[in-house]
């Protein structure tokens, strides 16, 4: 096993692990203790975080001075790349609009940054989120990895990484549905046979400009809108999409009226015009603040 530490005087700006794995971003990582939003505390308190990366499993958590990490392999630039340390939080803040709901949700999750997880297990997972609670969404993936991916040894320990394209591919829509993917489970296999045989896959996304990417992924079967604003912000670094959840349409309905124009399209270019350069930055930082009871 490899070990190493970041120093959080090398990142540019706060660093908030807690924050970052549970603020909704991300269904790939999870706490191997089973506590995964289940507890409160600095940065997450000493535990760790686990995650899949191909054939590796990475784990990270913060300490006072650093986030430190362990992995099958060197996974240095991968923990950095992972959980957004590049990211300059201090100029994407002063970037931000400056009304009044968006710097509380700023001040009070400090820290706070963009994951970029892998492509193929963020679409798949955010397929899986529609109308789903936190824990469900948790408990698909980790039922597809158990069914589906391939075992790691992670220091004595059997992890299981993400499905292959590929492989998921091949399972049958009551294979699926024996998981509990239920209405789901149709567009999970569906959009794994499109990745594997290559008839849409990352690079017809990666690289465009931000909405033909998005109509781009929209190309994937269940995927719409708001879960291909996600894909694009938490996997592919498009750090100005804004996904329009619940959340976002009652914070628009109450805190930003003048951004409604009474279709997605519309209103997301508003929106983003209002919040932003770093839209996404700010969208998952009011995100998070108003589902944890922020006013």
């Amino acid at each position: 096993m490899e070990r190493g530490a970041i120093p959080v005087d090398d990142v540019p700006g706060a660093v908030d692990l807690q924050s970052t794995l549970e603020s909704g971003q991300t269904y790939l990582w999870w706490r191997p203790d089973g506590a995964t939003y289940e507890t409160d505390g600095a940065y997450g308190g000493d535990a760790w975080y686990r995650t899949v990366v191909g054939d590796d499993v990475v784990e990270a958590r913060q300490t006072e001075d650093a986030i430190e990490w362990r992995a099958t392999t060197d996974a240095a630039d991968l923990v950095r790349d992972l959980l957004g340390l590049r990211d300059d939080l201090r100029e994407i803040r002063r970037a931000a609009t400056e009304d009044d709901l968006a710097q509380a949700a700023w001040d009070a999750y400090d820290g706070l940054r963009i994951v970029r997880d892998p492509f193929f297990g963020c679409l798949i997972s955010f397929i899986c989120s529609a109308q789903m609670r936190v824990e469900r969404i948790f408990a698909m993936q980790e039922s597809l990895r158990a069914e589906y991916g391939d075992p790691i040894d992670f220091d004595g320990e059997t992890v299981y990484g993400f499905p292959r394209p590929e492989t998921l591919a091949e399972a049958t829509e009551d294979d699926l549905r024996d998981l509990k993917l239920g209405y789901r489970a149709p567009y999970v296999q569906r959009t794994a046979e499109m990745v594997a045989s290559g008839e849409l896959t990352e690079e017809d996304v990666r690289g465009r400009a931000y909405e033909l990417a998005r109509e781009k992924l929209t190309g994937f079967v269940g995927v719409g809108d708001k879960v291909a604003d996600c894909v694009l912000l938490f996997s592919l670094g498009y750090l100005e999409a804004v996904p329009l959840d619940t959340w976002m349409q009652t914070a628009i309905e109450d805190h930003y009226p003048d951004c409604d124009r009474g279709n997605y399209a519309d209103t997301s270019r508003a929106f983003r015009e209002r919040l932003g350069p770093y839209a996404g930055y700010t969208q998952t930082y009011l995100f998070h603040y108003l589902r944890s009871g922020g006013e």
